[in-house]
């Protein structure tokens, strides 16, 4: 299983210092934890989701992202439906359900 760059992969188990992991489709396997990248990423699920300046969907619109799109994953409260993301030079928050590579239910994936 070869991946691009900063493609998103979900940790579904650990054993040690291992961990496996699939990606979008499914496919996994285990990988040592130093292969794995200290940045996480998460695809965008729908197509021109909000990007927001606040968490709120009262909040303007910073921009708009395209589905299938690689953002960079930042801050993402487990009580909030929200996540920070960083695309395309711009930062701001969109929902969590709107994500893959993120729990839509808790913080982390």
């Amino acid at each position: 299983m070869l991946q691009p760059r900063d493609m998103p992969l979900q940790i579904t188990a650990e054993y040690g210092q291992w961990r496996r992991v699939i990606d979008r489709e499914g496919q996994g396997g285990w990988v040592h934890y130093v292969m794995l990248p200290g940045v996480r990423t998460v695809i965008v699920d729908e197509d021109r989701l909000a990007l927001r300046t606040k968490p709120s969907d009262t909040a303007s619109v910073r921009a708009e992202l395209e589905q299938n799109l690689i953002a960079r994953l930042g801050v993402c409260e487990c009580e909030c439906a929200w996540c920070e993301l960083t695309a395309g030079g711009y930062t701001g928050w969109a929902h969590k359900s709107g994500l893959w590579g993120v729990d839509r239910y808790s913080a982390g994936n």
